[in-house]
């Protein structure tokens, strides 16, 4: 094991803390988009003004700023839509402060790379663990205004964070950006601007627990009526007592409709969100809740009747049941899905796959090991270098969106997710097991065997097999075997064991105690001391 890193130890995943479901508002009449769309640039205005007072304060943002710009949104709003408009600006500027500091990180590594790369010669190999010089003078030169480019970058970012600045958009930046190449996303510039105004808008409420249906701003009965509170410039366009604006349509959640019917009926907090797709022309109201952790299952009872190893990759998952032993049981199964086309394409093909891979290991009482896969450090250029492919490859890999869609379904159908240290499971699996998994009317591939090596991992096994014995009579006379005991071992030249036991024909009789010691073996009447061996005189004969 000497030059590998420390392995992590497997853990249980604990399940989510949070539900939310969806349902289409649908048959809304004209006066209800109408009202919508006013009530949603109105507040998003708000939120806007708000986002630029919060970034105006910087670090320096305490409770009572915060009282404060609530006060200053009250005015035009409502208390409780003051709330949730403070709440939610705050909750885009944390992530922003966060992806600032991993921005400077990655900066960081990437000026580390270059600056030992250009140390070395040029044409100089790297090793297994340090990357060599640089290919040619010329790459050397472009590697080295890079630097200056990134360290000018760097200094700029750490300024940035020290006074507390954030570079945030109402909207989004990636819609922000695609105005600029409306070519190649295929918009023209309504419809481009029609999704820049709904991605703007701000209709959302937190809810109350206590209050009527735990939401006093946004509120929705059993039955599927939905009313809100209209701010106060607005009040005019009510349609119901005390300034609230009932909807004509009405909702039924398919998914989770009973847990969330109990839960307002019970007059428990439940947050609403109304959101446009102007690609569809549709209206949509999005419910969550928090909900107690869920208790996992001890990793030693995950262990307990199997589990199955599963192998990420970029249009599959691999996965291959294993018994407790860790052997591998049947045949590798794969569950594909298709990242191409658009988001909610692509959503819906994570969620195909991961529902058949649950419904088979729950149909065989199966916990599902899976690798700890964090890409955000390793998309660099400076890390993988002319390997352009792969970088697209793990940059277009949804490790987030599969991580966090496979703990939320599992826990609903009671399966555990046990996560288990990434490091050398694809080289270890493909030099360890595809080999012996192949046989003459199955080819083995390296993700299949992978996936047994992510699953033995879980279960606390070696991954690496042991390696075939030595020619000859089956002993170690041809060599050592260096799996077990590589050069450099200490200990390795020492005795082995004595293997109690009856004797049979293949250890001779004293062979087992001096079975490793090679010069006893081959000694007549010399004392163990001596490390060397020495033939007798031959006798004189008359």
């Amino acid at each position: 094991m000497g030059g590998l890193r420390e392995l992590a130890a497997p853990f249980v995943v604990p399940g989510p803390s949070g539900v939310a479901i969806r349902d289409r508002l649908k048959a809304l009449t004209t006066a209800d988009e109408k009202v919508l769309r006013l009530v949603g640039d109105h507040l998003g205005t708000l939120a806007c003004r708000d986002l630029k007072a919060r970034c105006a304060a910087g670090l320096e943002h305490d409770a009572e700023a915060w009282a404060e710009r609530k006060r200053a949104l009250t005015q035009e709003s409502s208390s409780r839509w003051a709330g949730s408009v403070t709440k939610a600006i705050h909750d885009q500027w944390a992530p922003a402060r966060r992806g600032r500091l991993a921005h400077i990180r990655s900066l960081e590594t990437g000026i580390s790379t270059i600056a030992h790369r250009l140390s070395l010669p040029v044409g100089e190999k790297g090793s297994k663990h340090a990357p060599g010089g640089y290919r040619s003078p010329q790459e050397w030169f472009a590697k080295s205004r890079r630097l200056h480019l990134l360290t000018d970058r760097l200094d700029a970012a750490r300024a940035e964070r020290e006074s507390g600045v954030v570079h945030v958009v109402r909207g989004g930046k990636r819609l922000f950006n695609t105005r600029h190449h409306l070519e190649q996303a295929r918009l023209t510039e309504e419809q481009w601007r029609a999704r820049w105004q709904a991605g703007r808008r701000f209709l959302q409420a937190d809810g109350e627990s206590g209050k009527r249906y735990g939401n006093e701003t946004l509120r929705v009965t059993p039955d599927g009526e939905v009313c809100l509170k209209l701010p106060a410039p607005l009040a005019h366009l009510a349609n119901a007592p005390h300034g609230r604006y009932v909807l004509a349509a009405r909702v039924a959640f398919t998914h989770r409709g009973e847990q969330w019917r109990d839960r307002i009926t019970a007059n428990r907090a439940v947050a609403y969100r109304i959101h446009e797709d102007t690609a569809r022309g549709r209206w949509y109201l999005t419910a969550s809740w928090t909900i107690p952790p869920i208790q996992t299952v001890p990793l030693a009872a995950a262990r307990t009747g199997g589990l199955a190893g599963v192998d990420t990759n970029a249009d599959h998952r691999a996965a291959w049941r294993l018994d407790q032993h860790g052997n591998p049981v049947g045949e590798p199964l794969h569950f594909g899905y298709d990242l191409t086309g658009t988001a909610s394409h692509r959503d819906a093909q994570v969620r195909h796959a991961l529902i058949r891979l649950l419904h088979w290991a729950r149909r065989h009482g199966l916990a599902i090991a899976i690798e700890d896969l964090d890409f955000t450090a390793e998309k660099t250029r400076e890390k993988h270098g002319r390997r352009k492919r792969f970088r697209n490859l793990i940059s277009g890999m949804p490790t987030s969106r599969l991580r966090a869609r496979l703990v939320s379904m599992a826990a609903e159908l009671g399966v555990a997710i046990v996560a288990v240290d990434p490091a050398y499971t694809s080289k270890w699996g493909a030099q360890h097991w595809q080999k012996p998994l192949t046989g003459k009317n199955r080819k083995t591939t390296r993700h299949e065997a992978a996936a047994v090596a992510i699953g033995r991992r879980a279960q606390g096994h070696p991954i690496r097999r042991r390696m075939a014995p030595p020619p000859y009579d089956q002993s170690d006379r041809a060599g050592h075997r260096t799996v077990q005991a590589p050069s450099g071992t200490r200990g390795r030249e020492g005795n082995r064991p004595r293997i109690s036991g009856p004797r049979t024909r293949s250890v001779r009789a004293g062979g087992g105690a001096n079975a490793v010691d090679q010069n006893a073996q081959h000694r007549s009447g010399r004392s163990a001391e001596h490390g060397f061996w020495q033939q007798d005189s031959l006798p004189l004969s008359h």
